[in-house]
């Protein structure tokens, strides 16, 4: 096997590439990239066993052939080479030879077949949705995902599809997230999966906002997701999720309005004195009042006063301002509602007018 390729086209298919492989692996072919250079083209793909990363581009192939390299080493030395240098990939004695320039580099190969691919059922269910949209639809939930939460099903995103439109939804047991996008599906009852975390991370890292269309193809253990040159196929998580619904409260009668980065910053600068452990900071609200109090074990204490818009009883509730922040981070709007009943009970925070997402905060004891 033997390419040749401009280092600008060669580096970003690698980092597309190289965003499912582990620092550390079970099996040393985990932490090689499969090179395949056929018919003009080059193809990378990359994996942990869970979930898939297949890119491929142009390429001056002199000879075709396939390999397995390692990843990073790859990658650092495209990192460091000039913008626009020629990167020339050649096989010799068992070696994969990388010369740019004056540069020769001399890595160890591992045999092609013994790299292990994921293969997708053929019976699936397709649809297609832009690219942006997908992209908020992640950005608005990911956060709230477990990260290794011993009730598995919680470690990934449920997607919802229905007749006319996507839901996304994530919880880790003490905050959810759900957003609600339109689409056209042709379906004939409604479907559930749970994508695993570290597919919706990458997914996340590659996706942009642009109008082109995303295929993606959803099979009974895996889904498919083919976007440009790249294409992520991943496991599904194998459990049933919980009934996000009934975590939304029903009963939320009184509602504040506050402008979104005056409580921002209010949050970040009171937080410096809340308990390092727990992070809690409370809100107490009053008529056109919202008053956040924090201390900590050496007996020190913040507190602020901003302006709200709440014309009901004054209540005291506490909060992990972590989770706050986070909800505010992807709220668009530049005033977020407030729905809540009393100091024990969940709230729904939401951007004024947004009724398309939906974050719910547990309180805390303070």
């Amino acid at each position: 096997m033997e390419f040749a390729a401009n280092r600008d086209i060669v580096l970003p298919a690698l980092n597309k590439a190289i965003g499912v492989i582990e620092r550390r692996q079970t099996l040393p072919i985990l932490g090689n990239l499969l090179v395949v250079a056929r018919a003009g083209r080059v193809t990378l793909t990359g994996t942990d066993l869970e979930v898939e990363v297949k890119t491929n581009f142009e390429a001056d192939i002199q000879q075709e052939g396939e390999t397995t390299i390692p990843a990073r080493k790859l990658l650092d030395i495209c990192k460091n080479l000039s913008d626009g240098a020629e990167v020339r990939l050649r096989i010799k004695d068992e070696r994969c030879i990388v010369t740019s320039g004056r540069g020769r580099f001399t890595l160890g190969l591992l045999p092609a077949s013994d790299f292990p691919t994921m293969e997708l059922e053929d019976s699936g269910f397709d649809f297609q949705i832009p690219e942006s949209q997908l992209k908020r639809l992640l950005d608005k939930t990911a956060f709230a995902m477990a990260q290794q939460d011993v009730r598995y099903y919680l470690n990934g995103m449920l997607l919802e599809l229905r007749a006319n439109e996507l839901i996304s939804v994530a919880t880790d047991g003490h905050r959810m997230a759900k957003f609600v996008t339109p689409l056209d599906l042709t379906l004939e009852t409604d479907r559930q999966v749970i994508v695993p975390n570290k597919t919706v991370t990458e997914l996340k890292r590659q996706l942009s906002y642009t109008d082109d269309l995303i295929t993606i193809r959803l099979a009974e253990r895996g889904l498919r997701i083919e976007v440009g040159a790249m294409t992520m196929t991943s496991k599904l998580v194998d459990g049933r999720y919980p009934e996000y619904e009934r975590v939304i409260p029903t009963q939320s009668p009184r509602t504040a309005t506050v402008e979104k980065d005056v409580l921002k910053r209010a949050l970040s600068r009171t937080s410096i004195l809340s308990n390092e452990k727990y992070r809690g900071v409370r809100l107490s609200f009053d008529p056109g009042t919202l008053k956040l109090l924090a201390h900590n074990p050496e007996q020190e204490e913040a507190e602020e006063e901003i302006e709200l818009e709440y014309d009901g009883e004054p209540i005291s509730i506490g909060f992990n301002v972590a989770y706050l922040l986070d909800a505010l981070n992807v709220i668009d709007d530049t005033s977020v509602s407030i729905h809540f009943q009393d100091a024990n009970g969940s709230s729904i925070w939401r951007g004024l007018g947004s009724e398309r997402e939906t974050f719910v905060v547990m309180p805390m004891r303070l």
